[in-house]
């Protein structure tokens, strides 16, 4: 009897060992075409065209601003400003002029997603969003001033975390309380 199970086992093993062997190689063959099809571009930051949403942007800007009844001028850029004091010094700005400045940002609905909370953060001028370094060169050591940056000088169609929605205007106040190149 001991034979025979023995014997049955072989057999089955001759017939099923080389249809597992193709079996896995078919498996194998799913799975890399699965994770090759994964790998297709990501489409949203492709296709991105930022003009129709600066113009968006802008539009809520100027209705923003007329409804808040707010002094702003628009930068050649598009990022519009308002000069609350210009401070007192000559600076040159560069990408490398190191700013500390207190701040408080926000979205156009008045939701704080940022602030430095009475504590002065420094910086430099060439890492941080295009809108700032837009708008910081207009004024000196001690000068004040509102930005309101369209999404395009900001972070764009890319949402930050849960605080900056994607295609978010930003509304800051600052205030610069050192600079030096």
């Amino acid at each position: 009897m001991l034979k025979l199970v023995k014997n049955w086992r072989n057999r089955i093993k001759s017939l099923f060992l080389p249809m597992m062997l193709k079996f896995r190689y078919i498996v194998m063959l799913v799975c890399l075409t699965g994770c090759l099809a994964a790998c297709n571009k990501n489409e949203a930051f492709e296709t991105y065209d930022p003009a129709p949403q600066f113009t968006i942007d802008t539009t809520a800007i100027r209705a923003f601003i007329k409804a808040n009844n707010i002094q702003a001028v628009k930068d050649q850029s598009g990022v519009f400003y308002q000069i609350i004091e210009p401070g007192t010094g000559s600076i040159s700005y560069t990408s490398n002029t190191k700013v500390t400045a207190d701040y408080e940002g926000r979205l156009l609905n008045g939701t704080v997603f940022d602030s430095s909370k009475g504590n002065p953060i420094t910086f430099t001028l060439g890492g941080i969003i295009a809108g700032w370094q837009i708008g910081i060169p207009k004024i000196q050591k001690g000068g004040k001033i509102r930005l309101i940056i369209p999404s395009y000088y900001g972070y764009g169609n890319v949402a930050q975390g849960t605080s900056i929605p994607a295609n978010a205007i930003l509304d800051f106040n600052i205030t610069l309380t050192e600079v030096s190149n």
